[in-house]
């Protein structure tokens, strides 16, 4: 048994070279196993009753496995063991960060506001460990990569105010030589930055400008191109997307709705706007079903991790 272990702790460590190494994305996923919503721990899971967001089980790994599926045809995909208990596991990206711009693989961990995910942290440093990245853990409060999005070099966009806190996105200037343009989040539906920002290329942000504070829609204008994105799209979940090479991936279940669902409409206006970026753009958005997590207020962008920035060389090599 323990040579076994042995033997797979060093493949994992070769792995790891290979990810610090290879020009091919690289991405960290949860498969479903742990996902429930007994705590309802934001304001969509508050507005549903019990009953309406007890998960399917089986439908939620099917749609996972479908995400899985696309990812791993195109890139590295790693898989975090699920651990009982963890209602919010699968929602990788708020487990920490790789920031591409250290010379040293570098991870931090995130330090969770949201109790029930308190205890991710100590899961995420051991799979870290193993991969032998250079690990931090975060002061308090910072909740992953779904709250601070690299753009290019050493510039990054980081929320503060729900989930995150200001001081934590200090530390990360401080500590990391970070340019850390701050976005103030004061909607509880947006509780997230990834619900409110998304980076196409490392020169267009896609950006919820209606809730933005002003001077830091004028920051952001000085480094990149902004696309504006209606607050109904970012509610339907337009910036929670994830690029990968040429394809925009996004969440959408608009197959399942009746054009008389009280979401239809919201739905389809998402899509329309997500056709006209990816076309302006010479992309091509993927939609998936992710249905069931929505019952814990996610969307596809919280069910993957980046282990680097590869997935934007197609686009845009500089992003890398």
């Amino acid at each position: 048994m323990l040579q076994i272990a042995l033997e797979t702790a060093t493949k994992l460590q070769k792995d790891c070279n290979y990810i610090a190494h290879t020009d091919k994305p690289g991405f960290l996923l949860n498969v479903p196993f742990s996902l429930s919503t007994d705590v309802p721990n934001n304001s969509w899971m508050v507005d549903l009753s019990p009953d309406e967001r007890t998960i399917n089980n089986n439908k939620a790994i099917e749609q996972f496995m479908s995400l899985y599926s696309f990812l791993a045809r195109h890139s590295i995909v790693y898989l975090l063991p699920s651990y009982p208990g963890l209602q919010d596991q699968t929602y990788v990206a708020n487990l920490g960060i790789v920031l591409p711009h250290t010379e040293e693989k570098t991870v931090v961990i995130s330090n969770f506001r949201s109790a029930p995910r308190q205890a991710e942290s100590a899961i995420g440093r051991e799979f870290f460990k193993l991969m032998q990245f250079s690990i931090i853990n975060a002061p308090p409060y910072f909740e992953g990569e779904a709250d601070l999005k690299h753009i290019r070099d050493n510039l990054y966009i980081g929320a503060h105010g729900i989930r995150t806190s200001k001081e934590a996105l200090d530390w990360f200037s401080e500590s990391f030589d970070m340019k850390v343009i701050p976005f103030l989040m004061q909607d509880a539906y947006l509780y997230h930055l990834d619900c409110c920002l998304f980076p196409i290329t490392s020169e267009c942000v896609a950006v919820c400008t209606e809730i933005a504070e002003k001077e830091t829609v004028r920051e952001l204008e000085k480094y990149v191109d902004i696309y504006d994105v209606s607050v109904d799209d970012a509610y339907s979940g337009f910036n929670n997307s994830v690029v990968l090479g040429n394809y925009v991936l996004c969440a959408s279940d608009i197959d399942q709705l009746s054009q008389s669902d009280k979401y239809y409409h919201y739905e389809k206006s998402k899509i329309e706007s997500l056709n006209s970026l990816c076309s302006s753009l010479g992309m091509e958005p993927v939609f998936f079903d992710l249905s069931e997590f929505y019952k814990s207020g996610a969307l596809l962008s919280c069910l993957v991790m980046h282990l680097n920035r590869n997935n934007y060389l197609q686009v845009n090599p500089q992003s890398a």
